[in-house]
């Protein structure tokens, strides 16, 4: 049986995938949990073939702590199950070391054979990711501006678009306030624009936030 952990903020997702799984064949819900610190607990105490987990889980401010995670638990791989733009998110997610990125308006079938292909030690995303990417290739060149972002940068633009300070992301992301200012000045220059304003519009516009 593939062993899974499913990290997750709402009580309704747990209870829905645990019912779904219940009788499966090859998939056993061994633990859930609703927050980061909850997920290295359980990965010491018990083992984890797969780790399905929201990107929005209460306690995981950076994508970065994620690389944490699959360096000192190596055998445990990654699934990111989130209602996040998947155009964004899912290439910095393959980017990060995740094996897998399944957006939450998909069945439950196609997150099943997800976790057995990552299990398996593919690297997947779902139609729906592949397609999207294949179509930004096509797309014009302010389209594709986002794709010169880093993991990093995209997580500054993102808490600046929730209207946090400066000061506030540098306590989040555990960074040096004059750093989270570099990392501003980056995105204005990245995306072309010259004010907070303007830069948290693009970025809704292209759905990076």
């Amino acid at each position: 049986m593939i062993k899974v952990c499913l990290a997750d903020n709402y009580p309704v997702v747990h209870f829905g995938i645990k019912s779904y799984f219940k009788d499966h064949s090859e998939i056993s819900i061994v633990a859930n949990v609703g927050n980061f610190a909850m997920v290295k607990d359980i990965l010491l105490s018990k083992e984890v073939d797969v780790l399905v987990l929201d990107l929005e889980l209460e306690g995981l401010s950076s994508i970065f702590e994620i690389k944490s995670v699959l360096k000192n638990f190596p055998k445990t791989k990654i699934i990111f199950y989130s209602g996040l733009s998947e155009q964004i998110y899912a290439p910095n997610a393959i980017k990060a070391g995740v094996s897998g990125f399944v957006h939450k308006t998909e069945k439950l079938e196609t997150l099943g054979q997800s976790i057995v292909k990552v299990n398996q030690g593919k690297i997947i995303m779902n139609e729906a990711v592949m397609k999207n990417i294949a179509l930004i290739a096509k797309q014009s060149k302010s389209e594709r501006l986002y794709r010169k972002l880093s993991n990093r940068e995209v997580e500054v633009l993102r808490y600046l678009s929730d209207g946090k300070k400066n000061h506030e992301i540098a306590e989040i992301l555990s960074l040096n306030e004059k750093t989270i200012s570099t990392y501003k000045l980056r995105l204005l220059t990245k995306l072309n624009v010259t004010n907070l304003v303007d830069l948290v519009n693009k970025a809704k516009t292209l759905e990076i936030v």
